[in-house]
């Protein structure tokens, strides 16, 4: 049995070649459609001098162009490489010779970007180009118009020997440093990220045709995934989807009011989303429809899936009320895990802070000398995933070491997430390590402040970030964007956030914005909260405040 992406795509192909496979506004693609044009993609890209293993870039947004290239580099032998459509040059060009990038696939309206980095990248040969509407000039360095490229190709599938062993490099931006590229077999992400075990049982997938089979027998799952396939759960989801002969809608842009209206359009099965960046959007527009009594038809809809992102117990609460007996699940995992545990959220939840997940049997929370966290002894532990995991970082066995390290004989992978161990075995998410706050030698994780904040119903989002503190190291800021027609003040924050939290946790001082900085996948972008409370005194703070546990 050979666990190779391409492989598994293939299966689905074959077994339901008419199935319509990919939506976006009023185009789409059958199976078989995709299969032709990945096809001529490959063969395009081996004409060009592709070989095997090189490296070849997706700059685009989410559109059927981008599910093409994704199954037509891997058809070729060839590795993908996820370009974030936010960077500026500077970091494209480091990502471009990091990944030793030879060819890329970019959306015309990134056309100035690219002319500006290529002349520092010479390895990069290949460029193909996908319309967008915009008008920007890519002739200017060989650009080649995506669909002509694929006009003169072979549509046969007739490529060299696939491998289990085969490498799916998946690039990371994190919250610090430049982006690394996350090496998986192909096998070994199929099994945590891409469907291949039950996340119900937790028992792996026998066979390599079992979803084929699965998708052949029944009528097709409808998924939506809404954040930008630069994002691994994303990609995660469109594998699942086609491995499986599901149909993918996609969209390049998130509009909270059009997700609803597409959901009735297309059917949708499955909403896919990441935390409360998205999360929070799509409730306000979907309140707003409610009210106005003009709600869409959504009686297809029966999962909304949140994962990688901090999902707040209020926001939860409020979609149950307003799609009562729909399943919600929030999941657990990263970039260098996988999937690593999921809650399905029901009504009169009480906990505040990070998810609560019941994790998988590889997942594990781990003490400082590598030991399992015993279950209700309040030990912080960092999260740790065996079995199934990365062979490493691209081209950073410093970063490698750090982040894999064997305990007992056991390799895991541990990317730096801490979290404990309630007494039934659940556990709670406390956020990334690099981002805790220590102030008067308490650690404060911003996940937890942040959550408690965004129950208040004045705030539409915040961050936490520790800022300078003369007497604690540090004490707790917050940056808070307030919902249209609030002006809440950090006493009415403190006073609230208080019932949730103990007091050393409690925001200290506050930065007023007008939009809280994400990244396109929805993460939050700690730099960005901690430039601003460094560029300007804070609006609101305690003239006499104490950081320490005995607020």
């Amino acid at each position: 049995m050979a666990l190779n992406i391409a492989d598994l795509a293939e299966h689905a192909i074959d077994a339901v070649p008419d199935r319509v496979a990919l939506i976006c506004g009023d185009d789409q693609l059958t199976y078989a459609q995709l299969e032709d044009k990945a096809n001529r993609l490959a063969h395009y890209l081996q004409e060009q001098g592709v070989k095997k293993d090189d490296k070849v870039g997706l700059y685009c947004r989410n559109r059927i162009e981008i599910v093409i290239a994704m199954v037509g580099i891997i058809k070729a032998g060839a590795i993908l490489v996820n370009v974030n459509f936010r960077y500026v040059e500077g970091e494209l060009k480091y990502l471009f010779e990091n990944s030793d990038m030879v060819a890329l696939v970019h959306e015309r309206r990134y056309s100035d970007r690219v002319a500006n980095v290529l002349p520092e990248t010479p390895a990069v040969q290949t460029v193909l180009v996908v319309e967008d509407g915009s008008d920007d000039d890519y002739q200017r360095y060989g650009g080649v118009e995506f669909y002509s490229a694929l006009e003169n190709a072979s549509a046969e599938r007739d490529f060299g020997p696939r491998s289990e062993d085969d490498i799916y490099l998946l690039y990371t931006g994190g919250t610090t440093g430049f982006p690394k590229g996350v090496m998986w077999r192909h096998e070994d992400i199929y099994r945590v990220l891409f469907g291949g075990t039950d996340f119900a049982t937790g028992e792996p997938i026998a066979d390599e045709y079992d979803l084929s089979k699965q998708a052949a027998a029944g009528p097709p799952m409808i998924r939506y995934p809404i954040p930008p396939m630069i994002h691994g759960a994303t990609q995660s989801a469109t594998w699942m989807a086609l491995f499986s002969g599901g149909t993918i809608v996609l969209a390049p842009e998130f509009d909270a009011e059009k997700v609803w209206q597409t959901i009735e359009k297309h059917k949708v099965n499955l909403l896919f989303f990441t935390g409360d960046a998205m999360a929070r959007p799509l409730l306000d527009a979907l309140t707003k429809v409610h009210d106005a009594g003009r709600e869409p038809d959504l009686s297809s809809l029966f999962l909304l899936a949140s994962t990688a992102a901090l999902f707040s117990t209020s926001i939860k609460e409020k979609f149950l009320e307003l799609l009562p007996n729909r399943v919600i699940t929030d999941s657990i995992g990263s970039s260098e895990t996988g999937f690593g545990g999921t809650s399905v959220v029901a009504k009169g939840e009480s906990h505040t802070g990070g998810p609560r997940v019941t994790i998988d049997k590889n997942t594990v929370v781990l003490d400082e000398d590598g030991n399992e966290v015993k279950p209700g002894s309040g030990v912080r532990g960092m999260i740790a995933k065996r079995g199934h995991i990365p062979v490493g970082y691209f081209k950073d066995e410093k970063k490698t070491a750090e982040t894999f390290k064997t305990f007992n004989g056991v390799r895991y992978a541990i990317p730096g997430d801490f979290a404990e161990v309630e007494a039934d075995g659940s556990v709670t998410m406390l956020g990334r390590g690099s981002q805790s706050i220590n102030s008067g030698g308490e650690k404060i994780y911003p996940e937890e402040v942040e959550a408690a904040l965004k129950g208040h119903p004045d705030v539409f989002d915040a961050l936490v970030v520790g800022v300078p503190d003369e007497r604690y190291g540090q004490c707790v800021a917050a940056v808070v964007h307030r919902r249209p027609g609030t002006n809440p003040t950090l006493a009415e924050l403190d006073t609230f956030v208080r019932q949730e939290i103990a007091g050393y946790k409690v925001p200290r001082k506050i930065w007023w914005v007008d939009e809280i900085h994400r990244t396109p996948a929805g993460k939050p972008d700690y730099r960005w909260a901690k430039d601003t409370t460094e560029e300007r005194p804070a609006d609101d703070a305690h003239a006499n405040h104490v950081g320490t546990s005995s607020s």
